[in-house]
């Protein structure tokens, strides 16, 4: 991807990039700080461009089932919270192919950008004792073109499984 050929308000978001791993687990305002799913379903709303998506996005499971969770390791949280990711920043990114220029455009963009922040972050996490990624079953739900949905299922993903997973981890801070 040429840098020429994105949104000027892109560059906007750069800042949070560099947010450490360390950041990321022990600082919550680190955290609230990077999470821009809020300003994207603001801008949403005066962008009708993407009220229906060029292409489906599978939804990530965003249901915990308590017990079910806390039986899992935190290797395993983790893996799931990237394969979740993952996908859905590959169908953000087919979608944003498919796209045309505008602000629909820009709202893809800013949103594969966010999906990867959390990607490299969390792909970052120091676990101890990890040393082989366990395997993890993907929890997809159904597709959607729904830019609003899709946005739902990712600030909860975010809200949800990853600030579990975080604070678990934060108690080591």
């Amino acid at each position: 991807c040429d840098l020429r050929d994105l949104p000027p308000m892109v560059a906007s978001e750069l800042s949070h990039v560099h947010t450490r791993p360390i950041d990321f687990v022990c600082d919550s305002e680190a955290r609230r700080m990077m999470n821009k799913v809020k300003d994207l379903q603001v801008e949403m709303v005066v962008c009708s461009a993407v009220d229906a998506l060029p292409s489906n996005i599978k939804l990530p499971c965003i249901r915990i089932h308590k017990a079910t969770w806390e039986r899992k390791s935190v290797h395993e949280q983790r893996v799931e919270i990237l394969l979740s990711l993952g996908t859905l920043a590959q169908d953000v990114r087919s979608a944003r192919t498919l796209s045309q220029p505008g602000c629909g455009l820009t709202l893809l963009v800013r949103l594969e950008h966010s999906i990867n922040n959390y990607l490299h972050v969390v792909r970052l996490l120091h676990i101890e004792g990890e040393q082989v990624e366990p395997q993890a079953e993907l929890c997809l739900g159904q597709p959607s073109k729904d830019f609003g949905l899709v946005l739902k299922h990712f600030g909860l993903l975010l809200t949800g499984k990853l600030e579990w997973l975080i604070a678990e981890m934060a108690k080591r801070c």
